[in-house]
Formats: C-alpha cells, sequence, structure tokens
C-alpha cells in the first residue's frame, strides 16, 4: 500500500517559501546601524577598561597615578587580547570583540577584569528578553514566537530560547509571591477559582487556579495570590488565605466569593465575622441546574427581576414573590434559593452605585475569559507553575489591565446595620 503524500510535500514546500521569501531583501539603513551599534557596545566596554586600568591602550601609567593607592586609579593590571562575544538585542545579533585584562590583587596574585556592562555568559540584553517575553505573553506558542521574531533577530531566536527567557521570569515571579502586603490599603477581597489544562506526567490534566484579587481603598483592583492547590478543597482554601496573612494581609470589610463550600468553611474559620456577599451569577447557575430546561428561561427572568432591581425594598417583596411562586412550581428552585440567606444580598447594605461590582465575582472571571483566550494557541500548558506564573504575568507585564470598581468614591462609607427581610 502506498501512501500520496504529493500534498504534503507541496504544503510544506509553500511554507518554508513563505517564510524565506523577503531573505534577499538587503536594508542598507538596519546594515549600517548594526555597524553603529557594534561600534558603539565595544567603545563603551573599551572605556570601562580604561577606568579600571586608569589609562587607554598602548599607554603608560602616570606616575602619581601608581602612587596612590586608592580607588580605580589605584588599581594596576594589563591587557591580554580579545575575546569574540555574541549578543542578541533588540537590534539584531552583533559580534564584539571584548577586550580581556588581568588586575593585580594581594600576595602577587592577578584576577580577570570583568565588564559590569556585558556580564559574563550574556547572550541577550534585557531588552530583547522582555521583547521575547512579552511577544509570549501576548498569546503565541514558543515556535509562533520564533517565526514572529525572526526579522527582527535574524532566525537567531529558537524555541527553546524562548522558553529559557520564560523562565528566568521565575526570579520575579519568586519575590512577587514573597512580598510583603503589610502596608497595601486592602479593604475587600474577592475570591474565586478558574480551572486550565496543563501537562502533568505527560498528560493533559485539569487543574484548579485559586484566585485572590483585593480592591484597595482607591477602588484599584489588585491580584494578590494565584496557587496551585490542586481543588477547592477548604484546606487548599486556607493554605492561600493563610500565606496572606502571614505576609501582613490585613483583615478585610467585605468578602466577594462564588459560594464554594471550601472557601466558604475556610472563610468562616479565618473571618466568620466579616461580611460576605455570594456571587448572584453563581447562584443563578445553582437555580438553572435544579430546574428541567424547559423553565429555564422563566426562572432566569424571575431571578433576573428580583437581583436588578433599583431598590433594596423592590429585591425584598420579589424575593417573597419568587419564593411563593418556585415553592409550587418547582420547589429545589425555591430551596436553592433559600440556602444562599442574606448573604446573597449583602450588596443592598452598600450605596447603590456599588451594587453592580459587589453583586458578582465577575472581575475575576472576566480575567479567566482574558487569561483562556491568551493561552488558547498553546491548548496545554507545560506545567501548574508555569499556569500560575502566566496569569500573574499577563497583568504584570500589562497586557490585561483591571479597572477601578464602580462606585469607588464611596468605598468609605461602612455597611447598613440592617439587611432586608428574609421572611418569606
Amino acid at each position: 500500500m502506498t501512501n500520496n503524500s504529493t500534498k504534503s510535500v507541496a504544503l510544506q514546500s509553500e511554507a518554508e517559501t513563505a517564510i524565506h521569501v523577503l531573505d534577499d531583501w538587503f536594508d542598507p539603513i538596519e546594515a549600517g546601524l548594526r555597524d553603529r551599534v557594534r561600534e558603539f557596545i565595544q567603545a563603551m566596554i573599551e572605556g570601562e577598561l580604561e577606568a579600571a586600568l586608569s589609562r587607554p591602550r598602548y599607554a603608560r601609567r602616570r606616575k602619581e597615578a601608581c602612587e596612590n593607592a586608592d580607588g580605580a586609579s589605584g588599581v594596576t593590571g594589563h591587557r591580554h587580547g580579545h575575546q569574540l562575544r555574541s549578543l542578541l538585542g533588540t537590534f539584531g545579533r552583533v559580534e564584539i570583540a571584548v577586550p580581556r585584562a588581568r588586575l593585580d590583587a594581594t600576595e602577587g596574585r592577578t584576577t580577570e577584569w570583568k565588564s559590569t556592562a556585558l556580564r559574563a555568559y550574556q547572550r541577550r540584553t534585557k531588552q530583547a528578553d522582555s521583547l521575547i517575553a512579552g511577544a509570549y505573553l501576548a498569546g503565541t506558542n514558543t515556535r509562533r514566537v520564533r517565526r514572529a521574531l525572526t526579522a527582527v533577530f535574524g532566525g537567531a531566536v529558537s524555541k527553546d530560547t524562548v522558553s529559557r527567557v520564560w523562565r528566568k521570569v521565575k526570579g520575579d515571579w519568586d519575590a512577587w509571591n514573597a512580598r510583603s502586603l503589610a502596608a497595601a490599603p486592602i479593604i475587600r477581597l474577592i475570591l474565586d477559582g478558574t480551572v486550565v489544562r496543563v501537562r502533568l506526567d505527560r498528560k493533559a490534566t485539569s487543574i484548579v487556579l485559586l484566585v485572590v484579587l483585593g480592591v484597595r481603598e482607591d477602588g484599584h483592583k489588585v491580584l494578590l495570590a494565584v496557587k496551585n492547590m490542586g481543588g477547592e478543597t477548604s484546606e487548599a482554601w486556607r493554605m492561600v488565605l493563610d500565606d496572606l496573612v502571614k505576609r501582613g494581609l490585613r483583615r478585610p470589610e467585605l468578602l466577594i466569593v462564588d459560594g464554594g463550600a471550601g472557601l466558604e468553611q475556610a472563610l468562616a474559620a479565618l473571618w466568620g465575622d466579616v461580611p460576605t456577599q455570594r456571587c448572584t451569577v453563581h447562584k443563578h447557575r445553582n437555580l438553572l441546574a435544579h430546574a428541567p430546561q424547559r423553565l429555564h428561561d422563566e426562572v432566569s427572568a424571575d431571578y433576573n427581576d428580583m437581583i436588578y432591581a433599583t431598590s433594596s425594598a423592590e429585591i425584598e417583596a420579589r424575593r417573597r414573590a419568587f419564593l411563593r411562586k418556585w415553592r409550587l412550581k418547582c420547589k429545589a428552585v425555591a430551596d436553592s434559593l433559600d440556602e444562599a440567606g442574606d448573604r446573597l444580598f449583602t450588596f443592598t447594605q452598600l450605596p447603590c452605585n456599588q451594587w453592580k461590582s459587589v453583586r458578582t465575582t465577575n472581575a475575576i472571571e472576566r480575567l479567566h475569559e482574558e487569561f483562556k483566550r491568551r493561552i488558547k494557541t498553546q491548548t496545554v500548558l507545560p506545567s501548574a507553575e508555569t499556569a500560575a506564573m502566566l496569569f500573574w504575568a499577563l497583568l504584570a507585564a500589562g497586557q490585561i489591565t483591571m479597572r477601578k470598581v464602580d462606585g469607588w468614591q464611596t468605598l468609605n462609607q461602612k455597611l447598613a446595620a440592617k439587611p432586608i427581610d428574609l421572611a418569606a
């Protein structure tokens, strides 16, 4: 049996042609610029060495400099040739002749001079690493980053280079996870989890990232934690919360949660007396899960009329009407609403201009959607830690931005003492 591969060979040839179609386009401006860049970098390093030796190349040191033992002028030493180094920057790849020298030390010994501008074993500039990481964060996988930056770097960036650059971000990630929160003016917390697919033991596996957003006194939202804990159990959430408290997070004035049992238990043990708002969107989904498909539109209409009423009195009246109707029509729906209690209506104790931002955990839901949109080209992330790092990096790099909460002007107002009447 023969396999006709004419089509695949043609497609491969076409792809290779597309990649190299512009290879013969010589640009004298680019070529001239890279020559000037090479000269500038070499001159900068030469100047650094001249300052260390207190003399230019082929010159002798002045007698008064030799007698002065203080500062750089007291350093003696000698040059010994050049070393060819390759450096990749936003200007492309250049070959640099880096001067070498030996500096005199104590007891007649010498040490190798090291440039502070071009570190030992440095192959790329920080701006080049930033460009590579930024392209990766923009929603492309490692191979696509290589293809996208071929024109800039002259084919010098491989998918392995992209992976190495990304691993360098881990230092900033570790520092962010250990930072102090004692001075952070956080007054509210929004807590939820999101599911992503990662590669574990060479198999695609769904894991849960636990996400905590804080709302500052000025209304700005900030990411406080994103952890892979294996699930949304009470123990997992408690570890995340205990870490935040250990780093100095103050007791919040309000909690906005998705209503998961594990999170509820963890919060009850730590901040049992803090007012809590259950997400009205999650409760809507719960109600639909308890109703037959043919009743979904009716349940949604009644629920939205209640939740999005314009005053506490209207919400109170429509809640009673909802319970009376659905206890007769589908008792499971009424019981599900009753189960949430007054925690579903905590938002009514705040000024009306804050209701939109307090009713739901949509601030995290929107981050989830944007995060998933960015990683859809990768299908499966390399590891669980990479997933959490990428979530953080998208925000840290400004690829995803968060606006102020609605009604931030009145955040200094405390919750009203009287919640809505739950009597049905």
